[in-house]
């Protein structure tokens, strides 16, 4: 019984010993949020770096970012975020993604003040996924300094702001790091299960969610480096969101700003992927055994580069330019690589055969 009443003494002294001691660590640990440092038990000091706050890069580009919000008819069918880049001779110029403002009549936004202000569309284009925005409105008063994504390394630390579910929560701040640099991501454009195009993209662990889209990506210090765009929506994957690097956005603004289109050049076919086996069917074209990937021309424009330079129904390409050819999707990246009065070397197969020849691109009017 003496034993057994020693042990629990030892125990129960050991147990007071370790909660006092989390007690008093808690106790003299203590942060000075004036001059942001640490004051430890032994009166000791330690500044807080980067690693630990966003505070002052947040500061520096928070009052340029705003909510975008879309109308029709009077009635409100889109949220975003957009965030002021530019200021010139009165005018304010607002970055955000051509999704958000897609379909729209009318566009306001609401600075961090909650101030509305209306603004002009300038310009907008799917596929590049930039639409800018203007106003001459004299409550505007805070530009964004823009970074360079090309300097970013691997894990670097970044932050978004943004809108996630709308004006509720504007402003929103999100944390997180540099995933992966020049990501090909595809896109799809329209509600199929073919993806249109691929997008050059920063990757970021940094929450993107529903209101973020044509937000800021921004480093450390506060300049903007990307324009969030999406994230990949999927039950088995956490943390995988996308922006457009701020060079590719800036080089299509500059069209946009002006109210001018963005050129893309002109092939004149229509497609399918190789692996689209059901509607080759359809279309009454077989895959030789010897080609495993490409696109098949399904048809071909009159009067079009493709037609002019002897392209046909069923023919199979497979290299465009340098470049190898895998998915409709490849396609349109690899050619709008390319500008209107370009040629471009084209490699397709026909019954078997791989052939060769030159398409001289044009302007697409549609664009």
């Amino acid at each position: 019984m003496k034993k057994n009443n020693i042990g629990a003494i030892i125990i129960l002294s050991v147990l007071i010993s370790f909660i006092e001691g989390a007690i008093g660590t808690y106790i003299v640990l203590k942060v000075n949020p004036n001059t942001n440092t640490i004051i430890t038990q032994n009166h000791s000091s330690v500044t807080l770096t980067e690693e630990n706050s966003i505070a002052k890069g947040v500061e520096s580009v928070y009052d340029s970012v705003v909510v975008v919000e879309g109308f029709k008819q009077d009635k409100l069918i889109s949220t975003g975020t957009g965030f002021i880049y530019k200021e010139s001779n009165g005018t304010s110029y607002i970055m955000t993604n051509h999704h958000v403002i897609s379909g729209v009549d009318n566009v306001k936004i609401i600075l961090s003040d909650s101030t509305a202000v209306d603004v002009e569309i300038k310009g907008s284009e799917a596929y590049s996924d930039i639409a800018v925005l203007a106003t001459t409105s004299n409550e505007v008063k805070h530009v964004a300094t823009l970074g360079d994504s090309t300097k970013l390394k691997v894990g670097d630390t970044l932050f978004t702001i943004g809108s996630p579910e709308g004006i509720n929560y504007a402003g929103t701040v999100t944390k997180g790091i540099l995933s992966g640099k020049d990501r090909l991501v595809e896109v799809a454009l329209t509600n199929t299960t073919t993806s249109d195009y691929y997008m050059k993209v920063l990757q970021t662990d940094a929450a993107i969610n529903p209101g973020n889209s044509g937000g800021p990506l921004c480093n450390i210090n506060g300049e903007v480096i990307g324009i969030t765009n999406m994230k990949l929506v999927d039950a088995t994957v956490e943390g995988m969101g996308f922006a457009i690097p701020i060079e590719d956005a800036l080089f299509y603004a500059a069209t946009l700003e002006k109210g001018e289109n963005i050129v893309r050049p002109y092939f004149g076919i229509g497609m399918l992927d190789v692996t689209n086996s059901y509607y080759l069917w359809q279309n009454g074209i077989v895959i030789p055994d010897n080609v495993e990937s490409g696109v098949v021309v399904l048809e071909v424009a009159k009067n079009s580069p493709a037609e002019k330079a002897g392209l046909q129904k069923g023919d199979i390409i497979v290299s465009l330019g340098k470049e190898d050819i895998s998915s409709i999707a490849e396609f349109r990246y690899e050619l709008y690589k390319h500008a209107p009065d370009e040629t471009v070397n084209v490699k397709f197969f026909r019954n078997g055969k791989e052939k060769e020849v030159k398409v001289k691109l044009t302007e697409n009017k549609q664009s």
